[in-house]
C-alpha cells in the first residue's frame, strides 16, 4: 500500500504573520510537491497584491477538489475551532497554529481525527521553530520523562532580556516588543502567562498522555512586576523568567504551572535571551536533554508549519502513544513549594497563607516574603492575586 502524497494543495485560511511567513518560504525554496491553491481571508482587498488566489468565503476552500491539506492560521479562536473541526470531519489532513484553539479543544479533536482516520498536526503552534511535540512523540514515548519546563514564550522573554541586560524598564522593553512586532497591542496573552499555558497544555498532552483544562492550572505573569522585584533578582545573582513547567512531583502525580521564575545561572534557560524559547526535558536515565529556538517571527513559525506540510507527504500522524498508556500520571495541586512574594499593602499580605517563612523585608516602598506556599491555594485565589499590587514567582533553591 502507497502511504504517500504525491502533491500536496493547501487550503489556507488567514495570511497575517505566520500566513506571510509560510507563503515567503515557499518561495523562496520552490518545492516542487507544496503549493498554496487558494487563501481565505476576511478582507480580500487587503490581501489583493500577495499572488494567490483569495476568498472571503470558506466554503470555496471546503468545495474547491484540488484542496487535500487544510492550514489554519487565524487568531480568533472559535473561528479555528470551526474550520479545524469541519475539515477532519470532511477527511481532510490539517495544519494548526492556533494554541488557544487547541488547548480549550485537544481532546475533542483527537477523537475526531482517531475516528475519520486523518491527520491533525500542529507542531508550529508551541514553541515556534522548536519541534518539541514531534520529538515528545517521537523520543520520549516511555515512562521515564519527569519534566518538560522552559521559556515558551518569545515575547515575554524578549522584555526580560531587555530589563536585565540592557537595564531598560518595563515599561519601554513591552513599547519596543510592541514595535517590532514581537508583542500585540494588547500584550495580555504574552505578559499574563496565557500564551505559556496553552502550549504547555499541547506539550503536556504528548509528555505525559493527560489532558488538562486552563482553569485547572495555576497562570501568572509579569505584568505586576516592578522595578524592586527586578532589583531583588540581581541582588540575588537571578534572572526573572517566565517559565512554563509540567513536572512529576513523585511516580503517580503531575503538576503544571505558568509563573514567573527567579532562575539562577546554572540553569539552561538562564541564558535563552530576546524572542528566543528554550525547553529542557529531563529524564529518569538520560538526565536533561536542552531545545533552544526562535519562539516568534513570521518566517521561524513558517517554517515550522512547513514541516508539519511536508510530513502529509508521508502520512505522517501523531500517535499520543503516552494517552493511550495505562501508567498515566495523577495531575495534582496538592504540593508546596517556595516563592518570592512582593506586597504593598498590609492587607495583600493576607491573601495568601504561608507554610513557612524564610525571609521577609519592610520599607517605605516594599516589602516582600519569601516562603513556603502551597499551590493549591494559589490556584484558589489566582483572580484576586492577579488583581491585587502584588508580584510574586517561584524561588527554586538551586
Amino acid at each position: 500500500m502507497n502511504n504517500t502524497m504525491k502533491q500536496i494543495n493547501i487550503g489556507m485560511f488567514g495570511y497575517g504573520t505566520v500566513g506571510k511567513g509560510l507563503h515567503d518560504v515557499l518561495k523562496q525554496i520552490c518545492p516542487e510537491n507544496v503549493r498554496i491553491e487558494q487563501v481565505c481571508v476576511l478582507h480580500t482587498e487587503k490581501h489583493q497584491d500577495i499572488g494567490l488566489p483569495i476568498t472571503n468565503r470558506p466554503e470555496d476552500i471546503f468545495n474547491n477538489p484540488a484542496v487535500n491539506l487544510i492550514v489554519e492560521l487565524i487568531s480568533d479562536e472559535e473561528a479555528a475551532y470551526c474550520i479545524v473541526k469541519h475539515a477532519l470531519q470532511k477527511g481532510l489532513p490539517v495544519v494548526s497554529g492556533n494554541k488557544k484553539m487547541l488547548a480549550n479543544h485537544l481532546e475533542e479533536l483527537i477523537e475526531i481525527q482517531e475516528r475519520q482516520q486523518v491527520a491533525l498536526l500542529y507542531d508550529a503552534s508551541a514553541c515556534g521553530s522548536i519541534p518539541v511535540i514531534r520529538n515528545l512523540e517521537e523520543y520520549y514515548d516511555n515512562d521515564l520523562l519527569i519534566s518538560v519546563k522552559g521559556i515558551l514564550n518569545g515575547s515575554s522573554n524578549f522584555i526580560l532580556s531587555k530589563v536585565f541586560n540592557e537595564n531598560m524598564s518595563y515599561k519601554d522593553a513591552l513599547q519596543l516588543a510592541q514595535q517590532l512586532g514581537f508583542a500585540e497591542a494588547d500584550p495580555t496573552l504574552d505578559i499574563g502567562g496565557w500564551d505559556t499555558l496553552y502550549k504547555l497544555i499541547i506539550i503536556t498532552m504528548h509528555a505525559f498522555g493527560i489532558y488538562i483544562r486552563p482553569e485547572q492550572i495555576f497562570t501568572f505573569g509579569i505584568g505586576n512586576m516592578k522595578e524592586c522585584d527586578i532589583n531583588f533578582a540581581r541582588e540575588k545573582r537571578r534572572r526573572i523568567k517566565v517559565v512554563g513547567c509540567a513536572e512529576k512531583i513523585d511516580s503517580e502525580h503531575l503538576s503544571l504551572s505558568v509563573m514567573p521564575q527567579l532562575i539562577s545561572r546554572q540553569k539552561y534557560i538562564y541564558s535563552v535571551e530576546d524572542e528566543f524559547n528554550g525547553v529542557v526535558i529531563k529524564g529518569l536515565f538520560y538526565y536533561k536533554q536542552f531545545m533552544f529556538g526562535r519562539g516568534a517571527g513570521g518566517h521561524p513559525t513558517g517554517s515550522a508549519v512547513l514541516s508539519d506540510i511536508t510530513a502529509q507527504l508521508y502520512r505522517y500522524k501523531y500517535e499520543y502513544k503516552k494517552r493511550n498508556s495505562l501508567r498515566k500520571p495523577t495531575f495534582t495541586n496538592d504540593f508546596t513549594f517556595r516563592i518570592y512574594y512582593r506586597y504593598t499593602r498590609k492587607e495583600d499580605l493576607r491573601l495568601i497563607s504561608f507554610v513557612n517563612i524564610e525571609e521577609s523585608y519592610n520599607s517605605a516602598n516594599n516589602n516582600y516574603i519569601v516562603g513556603t506556599v502551597t499551590m493549591a491555594e494559589l490556584l484558589q485565589k489566582a483572580d484576586t492575586l492577579r488583581k491585587a499590587d502584588i508580584f510574586l514567582a517561584a524561588y527554586p533553591l538551586d
